[in-house]
């Protein structure tokens, strides 16, 4: 398994507007403490996904960790969106669908194709307003959501679902325009292979970072530097230095950016796919190709 000389987090925000608070990305230099990025700048979606143009453009040795889903649920159903005859087939399908319906969405937003007549008929869009193809309960699950469930790894919720504090619906659309846009600059895993060289994405959450440095399940958001402190320790990791702001959007890319430190390094995590035994029948390959996986998950 290739080293990284960097890792790094961008905590993700579907949320409206240029400037969105719950945006954040921390870096790590191997042996250095984890920092970060620009910490008195509000990010945007844009900007972020300039910065991942440049360490694309500048083959920067680094491992970076979206917390977003990067694909839907396929598997259970063969489709993203059953009954609607476009409905992509791929993940890359997926996200180039999303990026042209939304083409006129200010900062990167997916309101548009969340609203398109056959989409909005699957998701929960609040209390009052369920479609009619929604599930109910959590929602479709994609297979690493099914699994990770079973072994109590996190409780990840359903991209359908945009009601409440732990929805990732807005948000994993909103990255999936920014994926798009990457255009192939950067290996995506697990829909590319690991290069030998230069930037490669993973999907990451950071409550499973979280885990590792040793907070407990439901209460793994940090708003103190003290907390920090004792699990960048628990992670072996050098602290940094006093925070402008320790909202837990800011803690939890530092602790995922050290997490990624060890964990990028583990060759089970990268050949977790290939070695799960799965409850029920679903080719390896259609997560590869439509759902994705989230790294870490064993």
């Amino acid at each position: 398994m290739r080293t990284f000389e960097y890792t790094a987090c961008a905590d993700w925000s579907g949320a409206r507007g240029e400037r969105p608070p719950g945006l954040a990305v921390a870096t790590m230099q191997r042996g250095h403490a984890p920092k970060l990025d620009r910490a008195s700048h509000k990010w945007s979606r844009q900007d972020i996904l300039d910065w991942l143009i440049m360490l694309a453009d500048t083959q920067t040795d680094i491992i970076i960790g979206l917390d977003l889903s990067f694909g839907f649920p396929f598997a259970d159903q063969k489709s993203y969106f059953p009954g609607w005859q476009e409905s992509p087939q791929t993940a890359r399908e997926l996200w180039a669908a999303i990026d042209e319906a939304c083409n006129g969405d200010p900062y990167l937003g997916a309101d548009t194709f969340l609203n398109h007549a056959q989409v909005r008929r699957h998701f929960r869009h609040s209390k009052d307003d369920v479609g009619d193809l929604f599930t109910g309960g959590l929602g479709r699950l994609r297979a690493v959501e099914h699994h990770q469930r079973i072994t109590g790894q996190a409780n990840s919720w359903s991209c359908f679902n945009l009601v409440g504090a732990g929805q990732v619906g807005k948000s994993s659309l909103t990255g999936m325009r920014v994926l798009h846009r990457l255009n192939g600059r950067i290996p995506i895993w697990p829909f590319d292979p690991v290069p030998p060289k230069g930037p490669v994405i993973v999907e990451i959450y950071t409550s499973m970072a979280a885990r590792a440095a040793g907070l407990p399940k439901g209460r793994s958001k940090i708003r103190d530097r003290a907390g920090l402190i004792a699990a960048l320790s628990a992670l072996n990791a050098p602290h940094p230095r006093r925070l402008h702001r320790y909202d837990d959007h800011a803690t939890d890319a530092l602790i995922t950016a050290a997490w990624l430190q060890s964990a990028a390094h583990d060759p089970a995590l990268w050949n977790a796919i290939s070695n799960t035994h799965w409850n029920a029948p679903v080719q390896k390959t259609q997560i590869t190709e439509t759902e994705g996986w989230t790294f870490g998950v064993i």
